[in-house]
């Protein structure tokens, strides 16, 4: 690699918080016009090194040199790499959802009148954006607020806005992570288009087809260190080769297998039947259409669909009616019907629903470990509604090694742990509540495949001893591994079960378009 196609260099970075070394001599080279992955496991360093990058560490909290385009940098704030054209755009999108599209596209980089200083000229503004929307080829009016596009559409006004600021470098930190197969596709063929166009681009992403797919070179942190940078110049970097460099050994088999000597029991443990749920603002559309399950004693049983087709609406609303309106249906639990009107409600009756918005609606991301742990199960650490502090450390230390969560302390705020291990904080919330039943709604996403094998091995565990599991999940490779029973939902509806030994990707894919009167779309 010769100096001059050199456009970044990050030289022996070194970041620590406190004791913790979270960088140790990381050097990364990115060529000008590639698209450059950083790849490793949650807590690797990724957006720590991302993060020093763009400004959000300033230069003085961190050792070593930023050199981009030959110019050694010393970024103190976000707006100095901004002003070099590096740009970040992160997992959770920054957008204002009561702001429309222009206004989120150009907010702090707001366009204003050449004739009166400070006041904004709008006319500009919404030219401008609409000028940015048909570059990245998203098709909307851009007085549309941010609240009425789906996630897909928001990720490429994200894009814009990042144009909008002459975008030399674009970080991508998990830009799929919350799209389906279709926006994902879409967002990729877009990355790509940029790269002809002589953009460079890095992306940090636990997909690792979609790393092989796109990504010229590929480096790969572990434990805050540089491992190595493969070239993927001719995409021939086999997802398999990617994981050994990140777990430091192969990965053999992605789902580990269930104990040979487990039986899978007759006995039902959850059954839902005729489960009919409304919107909650449109009450005249169906969400869930005389939905049926049964859920039997140590099985997993997947849930398969599209986005949209309204199987998480379904875990919702059966979770103490916390979504839907005008519900109707019978929920039987060990045999006993059971009226679930609200959380609590779901709770005594044995049912848990690990959300798939952990950082939303899961976990307090500013309380310790600790608190989250035991926040589902009060009642066990607590003497006359008092709680106890020294047994809830007890507790919380015990989930902590039974799940293998990698932290300083348990008294540390859960915000500040990698997305694998607050994944597992979120799920020992909900085995400390003692569930018979657990719904885990997209229970990997947005974590890396070592942590991913940790959850598959902990569903194993759960099952064997004799729970039961609903497993929502948009990946059909992770429903084909891990379940037991498949049911498919389309269009609220369930359109076909099927054993795991007759599943396929093309089955459920086929079972879903033949319940259409049309092909389905994909939400944007």
């Amino acid at each position: 690699m010769t100096e001059q196609n050199i456009l970044l260099k990050m030289k022996n970075i070194t970041k620590t918080f406190g004791k913790v070394t979270a960088l140790r001599d990381v050097n990364l080279e990115v060529k000008q016009g590639e698209v450059h992955a950083l790849v490793g496991e949650n807590g690797a360093g990724k957006s720590t090194l991302m993060n020093v990058l763009s400004g959000i560490y300033p230069y003085g909290s961190y050792d070593g040199d930023i050199i981009f385009d030959n110019e050694t940098c010393k970024f103190s704030k976000i707006h100095d790499s901004e002003d070099k054209g590096i740009v970040i755009i992160h997992q959770e999108l920054a957008l204002v959802p009561y702001l429309s599209i222009a206004e989120n596209m150009f907010l702090g980089n707001e366009r204003t009148s050449s004739l009166s200083k400070g006041v904004l000229d709008w006319p500009r503004t919404f030219q401008r954006a609409k000028e940015l929307l048909e570059l990245v080829g998203l098709d909307e009016d851009p007085h549309t607020l941010i609240k009425d596009i789906g996630v897909g559409k928001q990720q490429l006004v994200e894009i814009a806005k990042a144009i909008s600021k002459n975008c030399r470098l674009l970080i991508l930190d998990e830009p799929t992570a919350s799209l389906n197969e279709s926006d994902s596709q879409k967002l990729l063929e877009l990355i790509d288009k940029f790269r002809s166009e002589g953009m460079t681009s890095i992306i940090i992403s636990h997909k690792l087809n979609e790393i092989s797919y796109i990504a010229n070179s590929i480096t790969v942190i572990r434990d805050g260190s540089t491992i190595e940078t493969l070239d993927n110049s001719n995409h021939d970097v086999s997802e398999d080769r990617i994981i050994a460099g990140m777990v430091g050994r192969a990965l053999t088999d992605r789902f580990p297998k269930r104990n040979p000597d487990h039986k899978i029991s007759s006995e039902v443990l959850l059954e839902v039947k005729d489960w009919t749920v409304y919107h909650p603002l449109n009450l005249n559309r169906k969400v869930n259409d005389n939905v049926s399950i049964k859920l039997h004693k140590g099985e997993v049983v997947g849930f398969a669909g599209l986005m949209g087709a309204g199987r998480t609406e379904f875990a919702k609303s059966l979770f103490g009616h916390s979504y839907g309106a005008k519900i109707s249906g019978k929920v039987i639990i060990n045999g006993k019907e059971v009226v679930l009107n609200t959380v609590t409600d779901a709770i005594k009756n044995g049912l848990a629903y690990v959300t798939e918005d952990r950082k939303g609606d899961g976990l307090v991301l500013e309380n310790p470990i600790s608190t989250n742990m035991t926040l589902a199960n009060l009642e066990a650490v607590s003497s006359r509604l008092v709680i106890d502090k020294d047994l809830e450390l007890v507790k919380s230390k015990e989930l902590k090694q039974d799940l293998n969560v990698k932290c300083a302390s348990v008294l540390q705020n859960v915000g500040n742990l990698s997305g694998g291990n607050q994944q597992k904080v979120l799920l020992a919330k909900w085995i400390f509540a003692l569930p018979d039943v657990l719904i885990l709604d997209e229970p990997t996403r947005g974590i890396d495949v070592g942590a991913k094998y940790e959850i598959y091995c902990l569903i194993n565990k759960l099952v064997e001893a004799g729970k039961a599991v609903l497993m929502i999940s948009s990946e059909l490779p992770e429903v084909l591994g891990m379940s037991d029973r498949i049911y498919v939902m389309n269009e609220g509806k369930i359109v076909a079960e099927m054993p795991r030994k007759d599943a396929s990707q093309e089955s459920i894919m086929g079972a879903i378009l033949r319940s259409s009167d049309k092909k389905p779309t994909m939400e944007q």
